[in-house]
């Protein structure tokens, strides 16, 4: 179950707090601890993360981020995988990568936990597409279905040997079959 710690009168308050673990985020002027990751959670995050690097790290289209702060439009959130065109991650003039990222992720991925209420965690995903998020998925491993969310917050429904809609300029086909196959070790 998602714990709401407290209201927060503003992003700048929570900022200035210590790291909490687990982590929270501040959504709608309200501070909410996220759950640990359990086991299907950490692999299907795993797992999609090392996927995406694969294909785009290298030619510097873009990286997959696992729990990786975003702060922008008045929230600070964590999603469980935040996919970043290459051209919009900051770097310092040495090379190295900014830590602070206060941008919108161009893809989020939520991966639902069985405590999690899909409706919040939707929701969130819901957020990040007015701020320019192009996709955002939430990874359903009870259903073995996702949820994508795309501009203009237009949510679909992929199940079965569907194709996954992936972030525009990324070459990666998954199926729903492919992603839940990842849950079993034999």
């Amino acid at each position: 179950m998602t714990t709401v710690i407290k209201i927060s009168p503003n992003l700048e308050e929570f900022l200035k707090l210590p790291e909490t673990e687990p982590a929270c985020e501040y959504i709608n002027k309200k501070i909410i601890q996220k759950l640990i990751p359990q086991g299907e959670h950490s692999r299907l995050q795993a797992k999609l993360c090392n996927l995406i690097n694969q294909i785009v790290e290298t030619p510097k289209i873009a990286y997959a981020f696992p729990d990786l702060r975003c702060t922008f439009g008045g929230a600070s959130l964590l999603p469980d995988v935040a996919v970043f065109r290459w051209e919009r991650i900051s770097f310092l003039p040495s090379g190295r990568i900014v830590n602070r990222f206060e941008i919108y992720p161009d893809w989020a991925i939520e991966i639902l936990s069985p405590e999690q209420s899909q409706t919040k965690v939707l929701a969130k995903l819901l957020a990040c597409s007015p701020q320019g998020t192009e996709l955002g998925w939430l990874v359903i491993p009870e259903e073995e279905s996702i949820l994508a969310v795309f501009p203009g917050q237009r949510v679909e429904l992929y199940e079965g040997g569907n194709n996954w809609p992936i972030l525009n300029g990324i070459e990666l086909e998954l199926t729903v079959e492919t992603v839940f196959s990842w849950l079993s070790f034999s």
